[in-house]
C-alpha cells in the first residue's frame, strides 16, 4: 500500500473519488485512519462522482452478487467513472465482483504494473 500511496503521491498512478467516500470517511471512528484517508483524497485527479438513482440502481445489481452496502455504491461509483482498477484488500469483493472494472489487490496491482514495465522495456 505505502508503493501505491507513493504512486499516488508522485502521479504516476491517479485516483478518483465519490460523494460515497467521503460520507463513508467522515463516520470513521478512528481519527488517525479518517485524517490519513483525507489526505488521500485530496489526491483526486477527477471529478469526484456524485450520487444518483442510475447509481443506486446499479448498487443494488452489485449486491445481488453478495457485495453489500457501501463496497456496492463504491464498485457503481468506480464503474460510472470508467476507472480501471478497484483496488481492495478484501478478498470477498475480488471473488464475487464481475464487472466493468478490475477489482484487485494492490500487491496484484504493483505486480502486474512491474510486468507491464518490463515487457515495455523488452519490446
Amino acid at each position: 500500500m505505502l508503493l501505491l500511496f507513493g504512486l499516488i503521491e508522485k502521479r504516476i498512478v491517479s485516483i478518483v473519488s465519490s460523494e460515497v467516500l467521503a460520507h463513508e470517511n467522515s463516520r470513521n471512528p478512528y481519527a488517525e485512519r479518517r485524517i490519513f484517508v483525507s489526505s488521500v483524497l485530496r489526491k483526486v485527479s477527477r471529478v469526484i462522482q456524485r450520487l444518483n438513482g442510475r447509481l443506486a440502481k446499479r448498487a443494488q445489481e452489485i449486491e445481488a452478487l453478495g457485495i453489500k452496502g457501501f463496497d456496492a455504491l463504491h464498485l457503481a461509483c468506480a464503474e460510472q467513472l470508467k476507472a480501471d482498477y478497484f483496488v481492495t484488500c478484501d478478498d470477498r469483493i475480488i471473488r464475487k465482483y464481475a464487472g466493468m472494472v478490475v477489482a484487485i489487490d494492490p500487491v496484484e496491482l504493483i505486480m502486474s504494473m512491474l510486468q507491464e514495465e518490463t515487457d515495455n522495456a523488452d519490446r
